[in-house]
């Protein structure tokens, strides 16, 4: 097991991943930008290193300065989180030169599945129906071509995309070329990486993404489904789990493709399967995440599996010690993102309590919320043995926490999950059309 380990990344995540190390008893290393330098993850971490200016290209996208503050602090392996450096092959390369682990899949095993047409082909070839899609497009003209051999509309989606960012919706040739030159900015700008791809358009659908966990010797473990289908832009607001859309035979049937088609690949680590499904009750593979998921907590709760320990106990060679029959998907499991509307001092934070109440979070009195970054502030999850009751906790808690000084969506979201459409578990993707 490592003694050391550095945290590349800030906010409420490297928080977390710095919780998880406190209680292995595993020192951290933080790093930070010059905006970050009084932020709660630099407070929490044995040492801390600032690896450059407030933009994230300077800092937190920085791979050598990254590495060097690994080297420097003699830490072991490199904790990415999600975002930032935590899909980048070249940088899981880097660390390797360097004799550090990166706590996520090999360099090899990104560059096989950054392939969207590979990891397409495999998906199909263990029993999931896949959307009609492309590779990465070299050109605007590419684009405009694989858009009229697929049919509009189509989406423009940034290759090494996560949060939402580097999507567009196409529907029609003449919005292509701008399209394509907007998803190919925020794809450089957030990623470092301005490579696109194309999918049909499902709609309307839901979004369903299955958390799966894989050891070195080949045991993959599902745990559950997660709809993630209340979404602003391409920016998940809500999630929850298990979905109240799909049934137990379908779950099972789903978990089970998703085991076979993961050990065929042959992945260690944490990953997420995403999907669209439709009114058909089809399920449309749309990608694989080779990393932490934002809402990662809300299967943590549910299930009662430390998804972070055990992306550092599989990094270091622990084998996993449960199996699929031991994963007990009981009850149900809400969260909601809060985010700021805009950047402020934070005042007064009062945190809601009670059993089976979570937020996880960065904040602390006298914090500035840096304009530079995610506008995400935390993520507050309940735990109930319904659905129903879920429902209510959410609603109390969203009526208990406070953020002072800081324009948040706490109203929208309490407005949200009183809607009788979210109540019932009658929503989709269009749930916010109109909005």
């Amino acid at each position: 097991m490592f003694s050391k380990i550095l945290i590349a990344n800030r906010g409420e995540i490297a928080v977390r991943v710095i919780r998880a190390c406190k209680e292995m008893g595993i020192a951290t290393v933080a790093i930070y930008s010059q905006a970050d330098r009084d932020a709660l993850h630099v407070a929490l971490a044995d040492e801390s290193y600032c690896v450059g200016g407030p933009s994230p290209a300077d800092s937190y996208l920085n791979q050598e300065r990254v590495v060097s503050a690994a080297l420097a602090s003699g830490a072991q392996a490199i904790h990415p989180g999600y975002g930032f450096l935590s899909e980048n092959a070249s940088f899981a390369a880097l660390c390797r030169r360097n004799g550090l682990v990166f706590i996520g899949p090999t360099p090899e095993s990104m560059e096989e599945l950054s392939d969207k047409a590979a990891i397409k082909q495999i998906m199909q070839e263990n029993g999931l129906e896949v959307i009609p899609g492309t590779q990465a497009l070299p050109d605007v003209q590419a684009a405009l071509t694989a858009g009229a051999e697929i049919g509009y509309p189509v989406m423009l989606k940034a290759s090494a995309g996560g949060g939402g960012r580097g999507i567009r919706l196409v529907s029609a040739p003449n919005e292509m070329t701008q399209a394509y030159a907007l998803a190919v900015a925020e794809g450089e700008a957030s990623f470092g990486d301005g490579s696109v791809y194309m999918e049909k358009f499902v709609h309307p659908a839901r979004h369903i993404e299955v958390q799966i966990l894989a050891d070195e010797a080949g045991n993959v473990v599902c745990l559950g489904e997660r709809d993630c289908s209340v979404q602003r832009h391409h920016q998940k607001l809500i999630e929850e789990s298990p979905s109240p859309a799909v049934s137990r035979p379908q779950r099972k049937k789903l978990m089970d493709q998703c085991a076979k088609a993961v050990q065929a690949i042959g992945y260690v680590g944490v990953g997420t399967l995403e999907f669209l499904l439709d009114r058909d009750g089809r399920f449309w593979f749309m990608e694989m995440n080779l990393r932490l998921q934002v809402e990662h907590g809300v299967t943590e709760t549910l299930t009662g599996i430390d998804l972070v320990k055990w992306q550092i106990r599989v990094a270091a060679g622990v084998p996993l010690n449960f199996r699929q029959q031991n994963v007990d998907l009981t009850g149900a499991c809400v969260e909601c993102r809060i985010n700021a509307v805009r950047p402020g001092k934070l005042g007064m934070l009062h945190v809601p309590g009670g059993p089976f109440v979570r937020f996880d979070t960065y904040l602390v009195s006298g914090i500035t919320v840096s304009p530079y970054y995610d506008s995400l502030l935390g993520k507050l999850i309940v735990y109930a043995g319904t659905r129903e009751e879920a429902m209510r906790k959410m609603k109390a808690a969203l009526c208990e926490l406070v953020v002072e000084g800081i324009e948040t969506n706490i109203e929208e979201q309490l407005t949200l999950v009183s809607d009788p459409r979210f109540m019932t578990g009658a929503y989709d993707l269009t749930f916010l059309e109109g909005r």
